[in-house]
């Protein structure tokens, strides 16, 4: 401000001693300043991102004028109130609140920025690239970001009115430690909420295996829990400091989305292997929701106790397609070795009787 009456000098002094007059013609020229400045500023930097690809930097400079001008605004009306005769608890007040209202201008561009920003960095990456955030996570970036926009916002607010914040932290470490005890579970669910969200171990859509068996489709991820639709077309809620502990196997998950399934088929001791493999791999490539790509494949596993252990490989497009894909391929199987009179062996024990007991 001592910069500014020094610049603004000529125009105190042609009217010296009437410090009203002098604040109004510096309140006046303040705005005159501001406006032409902007406007000049702004208006090149607006013809340099013009001749850019990305609309990014257009939309963080509309974002950003407002707050720049208000702040040469501000400056300006802070030193025709130092001017004005009025007293020193008036002065500090206008001062003060001048200075207010110049951070919640800035809070709220910078909040403006910042969504935009980390939508860029969300969905501006394209298909390949990495990007340094995941679509599914935003809202959570965008909410913590907020946070602490306003968080810096509320202390230098405190520190314009010089008010000691060293009671208010006490009392909130004071109330965060009670709340803590008291919400022990809910707090465990909410961070483990904030890291599923960030590490991305699954996306709604997958399927799930869980520790205990259960399998279902991810239907919603959110800060406490996690639901899953099961194949009973069951909706099971699990809490995510349970998923956060537990081994997940994600189904859907990888580079490549198909999903392979295993037929285990053993024929009888005798049987021709090379007609068996022939039947197998036709079942498979005959049928509609296997896959062309990866090829079928087919193994012969272990000469079993009864049964020559085979086993058919194949791939199909979505997890949720195995329980179908199984009822298919076992059917076909089974006719078609009934067909070729191949033997599937079943479990059987013989009983020789040594000797009659004695009567």
């Amino acid at each position: 401000m001592e910069q500014l009456e020094i610049y603004l000098s000529p125009v105190l002094d042609f009217f010296s001693g009437q410090p009203w007059i002098q604040g109004g013609a510096i309140f006046l020229i303040t705005f005159i300043f501001a406006s032409f400045t902007s406007w000049v500023i702004f208006r090149v930097l607006k013809f340099l991102t013009s001749k850019t690809k990305s609309y990014l930097d257009d939309r963080l400079l509309s974002i950003a004028r407002p707050p720049i001008y208000y702040s040469l605004v501000i400056t300006g009306f802070s030193t025709a109130v130092k001017i004005m005769p009025l007293s020193d608890s008036i002065t500090d007040k206008l001062i003060y609140g001048f200075k207010t209202i110049g951070v919640l201008i800035w809070m709220t561009a910078l909040i403006r920025a910042s969504k935009i920003i980390l939508q860029q960095l969300a969905w501006g990456g394209g298909k390949n690239k990495q990007r340094l955030i995941q679509p599914q996570t935003l809202p959570l970036f965008d909410n913590l970001s907020k946070l602490l926009i306003v968080a810096v916002a509320g202390y230098v607010m405190f520190q314009i009115w010089g008010i000691d914040m060293t009671a208010w932290v006490a009392s909130a470490g004071i109330m965060g430690l009670a709340v803590s005890f008291a919400a022990k579970d809910t707090l465990a669910n909410l961070f483990s909420g904030v890291f599923i969200l960030a590490d991305s171990p699954y996306k709604i859509g997958d399927y799930i295996v869980l520790d205990d068996g259960q399998r279902g489709k991810v239907m919603h991820i959110g800060l406490r829990s996690t639901r899953l639709t099961t194949r009973d077309d069951v909706e099971v809620t699990v809490p995510n400091s349970v998923m956060g502990n537990s081994k997940v196997t994600n189904q859907s998950g990888g580079p490549n989305p198909k999903f392979r399934i295993r037929v285990k088929v053993g024929v009888a001791y005798g049987s021709d292997t090379d007609q068996v493999r022939n039947i197998l791999m036709g079942v498979a490539t005959s049928e509609p929701l296997v896959t062309k790509t990866p090829e079928p494949r087919i193994r012969f596993r272990a000469f079993g106790g009864s049964s020559l252990d085979f086993e058919l490989l194949c791939w199909i497009e979505d997890p949720e397609l195995r329980g179908r894909t199984l009822d298919k391929l076992n059917d076909e199987v089974y006719k078609k070795f009934n067909a070729n009179s191949i033997e599937i062996p079943y479990n059987k024990q013989d009983i020789y009787i040594k000797e009659m007991p004695n009567r």
